[in-house]
């Protein structure tokens, strides 16, 4: 990896803003996405500089970039960064040191518990799963671009978990026989980008979860137990009241391995299970 360079990032939220704490120190220079740049402010206080989300701001900032990450998800119409930046992407690729696609794992699809690994086909279940699984082909057939896909289990870390609804006594635990998720600290997917930056490796595609696959009821019991809460009651899925949204995402249950961003990119998970992860966010709450 260069010492440093020019971190473009479309979608500046959670898992941008601890990939730039960790570049920014070492003298990189990172341009981040805002919709508004009355909200800037938030931007430039951390040290990034905000790009408003409109298409000659975008090509612009293209121009100045080395790395480009992209963690704006697809909409109705498709990925919204692709929209404004697909002929200049052509232009620029072969200019482009990294780029790095933000996925997630619902592109495996329900394999009622089973492992699944990279060398899995991409088999979404969900309409969210198949907009991913189209967003990842659609930049990967970008001629010389170098794209690196990330296929992220669900985040938590500092002011994203369980502990909010456990302490206002909102969380439930809602029990599905066999359901299991896979899990990510934010602070390792960073590691993982970081990784990658060092050692690129176009075309790559890497599941970023941890060690322990586990049942949300689990978690949220563990939780409870590091606030000396009381665990909230079982509630059976079959009859728990839940937006649809939050259903679907009881609709598919899987195991992800996590072992090419230990071989290939010599990731050491700080936070491998979800226990080291939330323990270490209770101390500091």
């Amino acid at each position: 990896m260069k010492s440093s360079g020019t971190l473009f990032t479309l979608g500046h939220g959670y898992t941008a803003a601890a990939l730039s704490r960790r570049l920014l120190p070492q003298g990189w220079r990172v341009l981040g996405t805002v919709r508004d740049l009355s909200r800037g402010g938030s931007l430039m206080s951390q040290g990034v500089e905000p790009i408003q989300w409109e298409p000659a701001a975008l090509m612009q900032a293209l121009a100045r970039a080395s790395h480009v990450l992209v963690s704006a998800g697809p909409g109705p119409d498709g990925d919204p960064s692709l929209a404004h930046l697909s002929k200049a992407l052509c232009d620029r690729a072969k200019d482009l040191d990294w780029v790095g696609y933000l996925s997630t794992t619902a592109v495996y699809g329900d394999t009622g518990g089973a492992w699944v690994d990279e060398t899995d086909p991409a088999s979404p279940g969900t309409a969210r799963g198949h907009a991913r699984v189209q967003a990842e082909q659609a930049w990967a057939s970008i001629p010389a671009l170098p794209v690196h896909i990330f296929r992220l289990a669900g985040i938590y870390g500092p002011g994203r978990g369980p502990f909010a609804k456990v302490r206002a006594g909102t969380a439930r635990r809602i029990v599905k026989p066999g359901q299991v998720f896979s899990r990510i600290h934010v602070e390792d997917i960073a590691t993982t980008l970081m990784a990658s930056l060092q050692r690129p490796n176009p075309g790559a595609i890497y599941n970023v979860c941890d060690d322990l696959p586990a049942p949300p009821e689990d978690v949220i019991a563990y939780a409870a137990k590091l606030l000396r809460l009381p665990i909230p009651p079982e509630v059976d899925f079959d009859h728990a009241e839940m937006t649809a949204m939050a259903r679907s995402f009881y609709a598919e249950s899987k195991r992800v391995r996590n072992d090419r961003i230990k071989t290939e990119l010599g990731v050491s998970l700080k936070y491998p299970d979800y226990r080291t992860g939330l323990t270490a966010l209770a101390e500091t709450l």
